[in-house]
């Protein structure tokens, strides 16, 4: 089963600094609700660089791992999830727009895992997930705005 899910949000700032801070991804977690990503081999700044996310809260949750397969600074970063729970590629993608905004797209085409639970669990789950991300860009879009995130 697959879901497309995309999401986008404008920020007042030019895109180079949108791209950096929303590549720093040790400190994802100070606007990503429930998430903590490492990079697990490379520089977490070019392809092939393997990156994990813990998604969760506290103990329960699960590793989402994943191979950056294009990286085109300030503008975009591909991944491809290769975890037991989240498969399929995904896209950060920053736009330039008039008057030293930016335009920040967040798009995954997840393959979720086969069976009756992931069926039927997903159209239960999808609306917190979808409302925990879109909370999450409004902070993103905060934090560079305020330069909190470098910008």
């Amino acid at each position: 089963m697959s879901t497309r899910l995309s999401f986008d949000i404008v920020v007042n700032a030019p895109a180079e600094a949108v791209f950096d801070a929303l590549s720093q991804w040790a400190r994802q977690d100070e606007w990503m609700l429930g998430t903590k990503v490492e990079v697990r081999s490379g520089d977490g700044r070019s392809t092939q660089s393997e990156l994990a996310a813990w998604t969760g809260i506290g103990p329960v949750g699960f590793w989402d791992t994943m191979t950056i397969t294009r990286w085109e600074r300030p503008y975009r970063i591909d991944v491809l999830h290769t975890g037991s729970v989240v498969r399929g590629p995904g896209a950060m993608e920053v736009l330039a727009l008039p008057d030293g905004r930016s335009r920040f797209v967040w798009r995954e085409e997840l393959e979720l895992p086969p069976g009756p639970l992931a069926r039927l669990g997903w159209p239960l789950v999808k609306p917190a997930i979808v409302a925990s991300v879109k909370q999450s860009l409004r902070k993103f879009a905060s934090l560079v705005e305020t330069g909190t995130l470098p910008r």
